[in-house]
């Protein structure tokens, strides 16, 4: 651009110059007409340039709002597999999705459903624990998942009458162990922190056994089902006392079939019984325990 604007001056002196001779009128119109016309491809040159800058301009902006995006995307992938803390986890919305290291405490029976299997899970790590429901895996990791078992899970956090989980899961195999002790929380029954304990391994201590009643009305000590519909092989429900005030506690069949030490001694406990258990912490519309042993004092 320098290069044309200085031609256009040098030829505007000199045929300044010319003009000053015999024929000054002539030479004058010939000098007008000629700047005139570098002139004006001077302008257009101006205006290509122009129009280039702009595309150009136009390119570069285009591709860093790509790249913007495209690296938003990235970080919002990347932080959707960070690992979660216990305390993040209970921090997370409902319905998002989660990154968590934890190792299995105990599980329940594998199944398969339109050819893909599933497992419920119930975990723990030193900060917290976590109900794994209906994970898929293979019959083959079923088996590799035994107590203790480091595993990173992502899923989504879902809740069902209170209790928090882990659904729609996936999860992969990692170097570590854990095995959790049962936490003693009886003196939290009544206290709303027992919530803090969700799923943890827990024991309760000196606890009494309550009468329920069955489908005839009759006072028992355990039902085969809530309602007492059931028959042995399904889930077992049993009241308890501790401070005054009655909780029911459950043997899951999934988690503890009726072939189970669990299952036998609660079909084996009478009214008044006082017993000692274990178990995790489940919830139904508050406290409901999964009771994994059970003993009478």
């Amino acid at each position: 651009m320098k290069k044309v604007i200085a031609t256009v001056l040098t030829m505007g002196l000199a045929l300044s110059m010319a003009a000053c001779g015999s024929k000054g009128a002539e030479v004058q119109d010939a000098a007008t007409e000629a700047v005139s016309e570098v002139a004006e491809e001077v302008s257009d040159a101006t205006q290509e340039v122009a129009e280039d800058a702009a595309d150009v301009a136009e390119e570069v902006a285009t591709e860093a709002t790509e790249e913007a995006a495209e690296g938003e995307e990235a970080t919002e992938e990347t932080a959707a597999g960070d690992v979660m803390t216990h305390d993040d986890y209970v921090a997370a919305e409902l319905d998002s999705e989660v990154t968590v290291e934890t190792y299995v405490q105990a599980k329940q029976g594998w199944w398969e459903n339109e050819g893909v299997g599933n497992a419920t899970f119930y975990t723990q790590a030193e900060d917290g624990a976590y109900f794994i429901y209906n994970m898929p895996c293979s019959e083959e990791e079923y088996e590799q998942l035994t107590p203790g078992t480091k595993i990173k899970v992502t899923g989504y956090k879902s809740e069902w009458s209170g209790e928090v989980e882990i659904t729609d899961a996936k999860f992969e195999i990692e170097d570590g162990n854990f095995v959790a002790e049962a936490l003693d929380v009886t003196d939290l029954l009544a206290d709303d922190s027992i919530i803090d304990h969700q799923n943890e391994f827990v024991a309760f201590k000196g606890m009494t056994v309550e009468a329920s009643k069955d489908a005839d009305g009759n006072d028992v000590a355990f039902l085969y089902n809530y309602d007492g519909s059931g028959s042995q092989g399904d889930d077992l429900y049993f009241n308890v006392s501790a401070n005054g005030t009655t909780y029911t506690f459950t043997v899951e069949s999934y988690l503890c079939g009726q072939d189970s030490d669990v299952y036998k001694a609660v079909e084996g406990l009478n009214v008044g019984d006082t017993v000692d258990m274990e178990g995790f912490l489940y919830w139904y519309e508050g406290v409901n325990p999964h009771i994994t042993a059970v003993t009478v004092q």
